[in-house]
């Protein structure tokens, strides 16, 4: 969902019906439980994406989000995400999820990329327990 969301922005109300509306192989047992946790968590990524995009970028030497692969960033929003606000998962379990998700979905080279930035994020968190202030007004060159 958030790949879809980064290319054309719907609407969350679209986003999620044309979403769950094309996805047919979700269990029975799972069929309540598991969309409502994956649209907080993409809502959660949504409502907080400059701050989130500001925090990845002050951890990615020499890279801008947007010159990312659309897969790898929304990887990386989804982990710090759930870092900052899904206090109930330990952060070691979303870095593993996110670089599941990168080896099924993006490159060898993609999921060491994670690995590293969302590790330096992790030990930041760990250390201070919140990340550093954000500026006022975000880089326009971060988009």
């Amino acid at each position: 969902m958030l790949f879809q969301y980064d290319l054309s922005q719907p609407s969350l109300e679209d986003l999620f019906e044309s979403y769950w509306n094309e996805l047919t192989e979700l269990k029975e047992e799972h069929r309540e439980k598991v969309p409502a946790f994956a649209n907080r968590i993409v809502a959660g990524v949504i409502a907080h994406l400059a701050d989130i995009d500001l925090i990845i970028s002050r951890h990615a030497e020499r890279w801008r989000i947007s010159r990312m692969a659309a897969v790898d960033r929304n990887i990386l929003r989804m982990a710090v995400y759930e870092f900052l606000h899904e206090p109930d998962t330990p952060r070691a379990v979303v870095i593993n999820e996110a670089l599941e998700i990168a080896r099924r979905f993006s490159t060898l080279e993609a999921t060491q990329f994670i690995n590293g930035i969302l590790d330096a994020i992790k030990r930041e968190l760990d250390e201070t327990g919140s990340p550093p202030p954000l500026p006022a007004s975000p880089p326009t060159a971060l988009r």
